[in-house]
């Protein structure tokens, strides 16, 4: 295909696609879904090569929260069954966090429920960072903490903090019909708050919420121009007891072409499979790998994840390898340039064809479109797909709650 053949050239040389090309990928058949994997997998070789990064989640306080993000099985006012307890202390922590390590995590990524941190959680969570450092010499940590107030992603990145992840989630057009108790501005405003203070940048999407072609273009081009490192692509779990409960708008199919739009417009970005691979993926899990270079180890917050061991069993299978601790994750580019797009070679990518097309950060914009609508027709997703059956029936025999690792007096299964 003359388009995959364009976007494997663009993506070597960090090119930004057109939102049209972006467009046709999601809008590729399936007799041709080959061919956009292995296209992809092409950029994901040249910048990642095959290994794949290991992140393990540490849920530090669960449940309870004041915030009503649509999606949240935490969020205010959720029946959700899930496990809800106060902060770990920095010992269990220190202690979940090490059962991720022993896995070949790289990476301990410790969240905690809430609209944002008080500057007591903020002690709390620095604790939790020293001692983890302390017991875990070379891991990376990022902390996930919600909306952060003025001086605080410094006071993190003091404590030994490496990233901080807040995620935008969905395009700024359809934000509002998804949570209402902070704006998409609140989340682009933290993510440089983290970028200011010296963390890299974690900030990605949850694909399935009814959204349509657009609204993930949207979102994957916004993110581009936020130039974080690392975009984790979430597929939406959608929990009994949520307001998204009954959204199954999701087959294997149509999330790896997701991933491989996002690795095309994110060519050199660590793109990490993360929540929901288990439910939506299945067994097509493998050729995900393809297209991504991260993945999360065993268990998410509030749901279960496969065994880790599966997990390490599936890269090996595939032909991949776990990334070491001594391995520096992002190509040359990012890591020796400047973060920001002052220099060509900062890892937002080339300004070539930037137009209408786009550019990266500040420097450029993706032209002038309609936002797209957030109401979907009953009966419909907003891209005009029948939910239900029509598009894949309800299997929540495939979300389990997690009943075991932080919080619990069970092991996790990493």
């Amino acid at each position: 295909m003359d388009l995959l053949n364009t976007l494997v050239d663009k993506g070597l040389r960090r090119e930004l696609p057109t939102r049209g090309e972006a467009l046709a990928v999601l809008a590729t058949s399936d007799d041709e879904l080959l061919d956009v994997v292995a296209a992809a997998g092409k950029v994901r070789r040249q910048w990642f090569g095959r290994r794949v990064k290991l992140n393990y989640l540490v849920n530090l306080k669960s449940g309870l929260c004041p915030e009503d993000c649509s999606y949240c099985s935490q969020r205010l006012g959720s029946k959700a069954g899930i496990l809800k307890y106060t902060w770990l202390k920095p010992e269990e922590a220190s202690r979940a966090a090490a059962a991720g390590v022993a896995g070949g995590a790289k990476r301990v990524c410790l969240v905690a429920s809430g609209r944002g941190p008080t500057d007591r959680d903020v002690d709390r969570v620095t604790k939790t960072i020293e001692a983890i450092k302390e017991e875990n010499e070379g891991v990376e940590v990022c902390a996930c903490l919600g909306l952060l107030a003025e001086g605080q992603a410094d006071r993190l990145r003091s404590a030994g903090a490496d990233a901080y992840n807040h995620n935008l989630n969905t395009s700024e057009g359809t934000y509002g019909a998804i949570t209402t108790t902070h704006t998409y501005a609140d989340r682009v405003e933290t993510v440089r708050q983290a970028q200011g203070a010296g963390l890299s940048a974690c900030s990605g999407l949850i694909a399935g919420m009814g959204e349509s072609d657009e609204d993930l273009v949207d979102v994957v081009y916004a993110l581009r121009d936020l130039d974080p490192d690392s975009v984790p692509v979430n597929f939406l779990i959608p929990f009994e007891g949520t307001p998204l409960a009954k959204e199954w708008n999701l087959t294997p199919q149509r999330c790896l072409r997701i991933l491989a739009m996002v690795r095309f417009v994110c060519p050199d970005v660590e793109v990490r499979l993360a929540g929901g691979r288990e439910v939506h993926l299945r067994s097509m899990q493998p050729l995900a790998l393809h297209l991504v270079n991260s993945i999360f180890l065993g268990d998410y917050l509030t749901s279960e994840g496969q065994a880790g061991q599966a997990d390490l069993d599936m890269i090996a299978d595939a032909g991949f390898e776990v990334e070491g601790a001594g391995t520096t994750t992002l190509p040359r580019h990012r890591t020796d340039a400047p973060a920001g797009c002052g220099t060509q070679p900062a890892g937002c990518g080339s300004h070539a064809d930037s137009g209408a097309a786009g550019g990266c950060g500040p420097c450029g914009g993706h032209g002038d479109r309609e936002p797209a609508t957030a109401e979907p027709a009953a009966g419909t997703g907003a891209d005009g797909a029948t939910r239900g059956e029509g598009n894949g029936a309800a299997r929540t025999d495939l979300v389990a709650v997690r009943r075991r690792g932080a919080g619990t007096d069970l092991a996790p299964n990493a």
